[in-house]
């Protein structure tokens, strides 16, 4: 049996550990509120490596998210977002990823692994959209561009806190969409 051609495909990267560029990174969030329209918010501070080996069965992916920097632009509901309510920093204070298969070739790929919140743990998958590799003018390093969009149910982590609106509306949607536009570091 042969492995799929994205396994045998040439990486455009190379093999070692990439680290992330956090000042040309964003980890976002956007959830229905009250049906009408969506709150987005961040996280204004993470971590993440890219380990690239010889092929793309051999590239790894994980990355950390500081729950306590969650910001929405208005301090009380950041304050709820940090509780028992939502994520309950004191026991979980941090979001984890990692992943465990990537697959496709060129521009799009999908990266599956595991997202760890409130102490829960499920499999999800990213479309991943490869931007290319270039030198920055500045530092003369070689950096690569990708953007991840995805989506979990917040109440498959346990965060179930909600408001009823009456005739069976609900203040939150269940699901929330996440978007990462990452920059890494050649080695």
């Amino acid at each position: 049996m042969t492995a799929p051609s994205s396994e045998l495909a040439p990486l455009p990267l190379v093999p070692g550990t990439w680290t992330l560029d956090t000042a040309h990174s964003s980890v976002t969030f956007q959830i229905r509120h009250l049906g009408v329209t969506n709150v987005r918010g961040r996280f204004d501070t993470f971590s993440a490596n890219l380990a690239v080996g010889d092929s793309l069965a051999a590239v790894a992916v994980d990355a950390s998210i500081d729950l306590a920097s969650i910001n929405t632009n208005q301090a009380d509901r950041d304050a709820h977002l940090r509780s028992t309510d939502f994520f309950d920093l004191a026991a979980h204070p941090a979001m984890t990823f990692v992943s465990s298969s990537i697959a496709g070739s060129g521009e799009e790929y999908e990266l599956t692994g595991d997202l760890s919140i409130n102490g829960v743990t499920k499999t999800v998958t990213f479309a991943v959209e490869f931007y290319g590799v270039d030198t920055h003018p500045a530092d003369g390093r070689v950096r690569s561009g990708f953007s991840a969009t995805g989506e979990i149910k917040r109440s498959d982590y346990g965060i179930n806190f909600n408001m009823p609106l009456g005739a069976g509306k609900l203040a939150l949607a269940d699901k929330v969409k996440i978007e990462l536009d990452l920059q890494f570091i050649a080695p």
